[in-house]
């Protein structure tokens, strides 16, 4: 959504707005082709994204990227103005809070249920054979 907005508002910018805006650079690259990049110009990569198969640390790090999700959506609408972009912008910061409730519900039901003396002591997702033999 994000990137449609992007191109939504650059596609019919003049050469003059390209240069003035500080868009010319990724616009000598992309046009106004979206291409998902970080503020900073980092492009999007898969090794953004944290997965180690233990689900306490997943979603651990499940609940971290949906604040930092939150936080660029809340400095997006700290920025502008334009009602065309805040509304989606409002309902991507909504949904990131209700994911972050979601799994937050899933860590603690998680949690609740962690009886095994050793649990931390093994990847419950990938290790249930050594969890059942050592209880």
């Amino acid at each position: 959504m994000i990137g449609t907005i992007v191109h939504q508002l650059t596609r019919n910018l003049t050469e003059k707005q390209i240069e003035e805006s500080g868009f010319a650079p990724y616009f000598v690259d992309h046009t106004t082709g979206v291409y998902p990049t970080a503020a900073s110009g980092s492009p999007w990569s898969a090794a953004s994204i944290q997965c180690t198969g233990d689900p306490i640390a997943d979603l651990n790090e499940n609940l971290a990227a949906e604040q930092k999700a939150r936080v660029t959506y809340d400095n997006i609408l700290r920025l502008v103005d334009d009602p065309d972009v805040l509304e989606p912008i409002k309902f991507l910061r909504e949904r990131e809070i209700v994911h972050y409730q979601r799994f937050g519900e899933g860590l603690r039901l998680l949690t609740d249920k962690l009886n095994s003396k050793n649990y931390y002591a093994f990847n419950p997702s990938f290790d249930k054979g050594r969890m059942n033999k050592s209880k």
